[in-house]
């Protein structure tokens, strides 16, 4: 029986048969049953038919004629082929089954026999222990906030071990691929500030606010998100009750990366100072080596004034002069189907500070995927020759690192987890 059967159950089992090794080795076939399920999950299985799975699972194109062309008929049956093969082999333990029946191509979630006799009858939906990746807001915001708790507690133990004495490490030094980039931020400078945002936004509200904390949240009816009618938090939270808040929130990419910069500091006896930004004034900035991520803070764009090349503004970056096979804008890009972020980009520019020994490095994602990937791909070797010969090629000489500079990057992004990361441009910025 299909209705005792959560949407997170469905989607753990999808996932499970695609991560198989028959659909895994097979993306045409996975992407059919992810594109037939996902249609079926948001109430659109009424719709699905020869033409629509051709043109959007298969690009066929708007000519497409599924009489001719029977590429349709032919995956549905292999579909149904490797998913018998699934559950007789991989998945003979899995509580629920899919089937693709005959000349249908609205898939039917059912529970196995051995689970449907277990099962205890309950007016509640069973909730997967394991169901992530919730593309909606309040989900969303729960998890980021439980995942903020833990990174909390990682960045607290790095900066422990960062507090112990100069003279108690062992001295050390990175790696010449990565050296011409961090020497700015390394001893026997002192060590840098790194900043990172807090982004307002609504979260939901708890028993632990007080009284005038709820009485400026913005409540949404519960029957007005039935999205949320499979999730623990539709029985557990009285109230769809948002609140204001500008003190609870850290990207959750810009904080794996403050992680990762205070180790890889540590490893070379460098201390790392880590501050909100709401508690950094632009003043502060000026007269220290400061490493900014993410944007969005008060400030930032005084940092970019005069700055020729790219430009942040407004969710896009603009590219000021264009060169050859470059853009004038970079924007995000999504899956069409999903409408999950697929491709992110990330502004790295390193600018001269107050004193000249000093820098400013920001470290701007236009979603906090872009953040992580920029900051992985200044701390990967390989990546980091890749920036120095493109750098070398935009001076003057062509033989010297500018000390001033800009990067694009981009990534991939899957799952909310950015993926390959790769140099798009760069530009020299002239000495002031």
């Amino acid at each position: 029986m299909t209705s005792s059967i959560s949407l997170f159950e469905k989607r753990e089992e999808l996932r499970r048969v695609l991560e198989s090794k028959l659909f895994s080795s097979s993306p045409k076939k996975t992407r059919f049953l992810e594109f037939v399920a996902e249609q079926a999950f948001r109430g659109n299985g009424d719709k699905l038919n020869e033409y629509l799975i051709g043109f959007e699972a298969y690009e066929r194109g708007t000519d497409f004629n599924p009489q001719k062309d029977p590429i349709v008929r032919v995956q549905a049956h292999e579909i149904r082929r490797l998913l018998k093969k699934y559950y007789e082999e991989d998945g003979k333990d899995s509580p629920l089954r899919i089937d693709l029946p005959a000349g249908h191509y609205v898939p039917v979630f059912s529970r196995s026999a051995i689970e449907e006799a277990g099962a205890i009858d309950s007016t509640e939906p069973a909730v997967s222990k394991r169901a992530s990746g919730s593309r909606w807001q309040l989900a969303l915001i729960l998890a980021l906030t439980a995942a903020c708790l833990l990174l909390a507690f990682l960045l607290t133990a790095s900066l422990r071990r960062n507090a112990q004495p100069a003279e108690s490490r062992t001295p050390a030094t990175l790696p010449d691929s990565l050296e011409w980039f961090w020497r700015p931020f390394l001893l026997p400078a002192d060590a840098p500030l790194i900043v990172i945002p807090n982004h307002p936004l609504l979260r939901a509200a708890h028993d632990g606010d007080s009284q005038q904390t709820l009485a400026s949240g913005h409540e949404i009816s519960k029957s007005s998100l039935p999205e949320f009618r499979d999730t623990i938090h539709f029985r557990e939270l009285k109230r769809f009750l948002f609140v204001p808040s500008l003190t609870d929130f850290t990207s959750v990419g810009e904080s794996l990366g403050v992680v990762s910069l205070c180790e890889m500091f540590s490893s070379v006896g460098q201390r790392c100072r880590v501050q909100q930004s709401r508690l950094v004034n632009f003043e502060e900035i000026k007269h220290d080596n400061a490493i900014l991520l993410g944007g969005n803070q008060a400030w930032s764009g005084r940092v970019f004034l005069n700055v020729e090349g790219f430009h942040f503004q407004s969710g896009v970056i603009l590219n000021r002069n264009p060169q050859p096979g470059e853009n004038a804008v970079y924007k995000p890009e999504f899956d069409p189907i999903t409408n999950q972020l697929t491709r992110d980009y990330a502004l790295v520019l390193m600018l001269p500070n107050e004193r000249k020994e000093n820098r400013v490095l920001l470290i701007y994602g236009i979603y906090t995927q872009g953040s992580q990937a920029a900051i992985e791909y200044l701390k990967n070797p390989e990546r980091m020759g890749e920036l120095r010969k493109a750098l070398m090629d935009a001076s003057p000489d062509h033989k010297t690192i500018p000390p001033h500079f800009q990067a694009l990057i981009t990534t991939t992004v899957e799952n909310a987890v950015p993926g390959t990361s790769s140099l798009v441009a760069v530009r020299a910025i002239p000495s002031q």
